[in-house]
This record gives C-alpha cells, sequence and structure tokens, in this order.
C-alpha cells in the first residue's frame, strides 16, 4: 500500500520557486507542518510571502488535512 501524499495546486510566482504548478507531498497532519515541509523541500519559500488554501478557503491559523484536501499555494494579492 503506497503513502497518501497531499496534492498541492501552485500558483503565480510560486511556480518559479517549486518548479511546477502542480507538487505532491508526503502528508502531513495540518497546515503548519506542512508549511515546514514546503520550507525544507523549497527554502526560497521561507522568503517570500504567500498564503495556503484548503479546500478554497483561506487558512487562518492551523488547519487540519486529510489525504483528500485541496490545496493551493497562492501568491500575494490585492483587490481591485
Amino acid at each position: 500500500m503506497s503513502t497518501p501524499e497531499l496534492s498541492i495546486l501552485v500558483f503565480g510566482q510560486l511556480i518559479e520557486i517549486t518548479g511546477a504548478g502542480n507538487i505532491s507531498l508526503p502528508m502531513v497532519s495540518d497546515s503548519n507542518a506542512l508549511q515546514e515541509l514546503l520550507n525544507e523541500r523549497f527554502p526560497p519559500l521561507s522568503t517570500v510571502s504567500y498564503v495556503i488554501a484548503v479546500d478554497k478557503k483561506l487558512v487562518i491559523g492551523n488547519t487540519v488535512l486529510t489525504p483528500q484536501s485541496s490545496i493551493a499555494l497562492l501568491p500575494p494579492f490585492s483587490g481591485g
């Protein structure tokens, strides 16, 4: 049986850092652990602003993740 993975959509200039618009990472339990893993795998991410969205909602605080979670990394954006 394979280890569950998280599928993560990546947008904007963050694609330049991760090298792809869709990345897979080993399953972690929550968004805080995900951010730590992202910073380990892609050190330049720790120097830029971005937000994590889970199931189409911006993460505020720590959020539980499941293998079915829809996850996206979003660059800074402004209203218009």
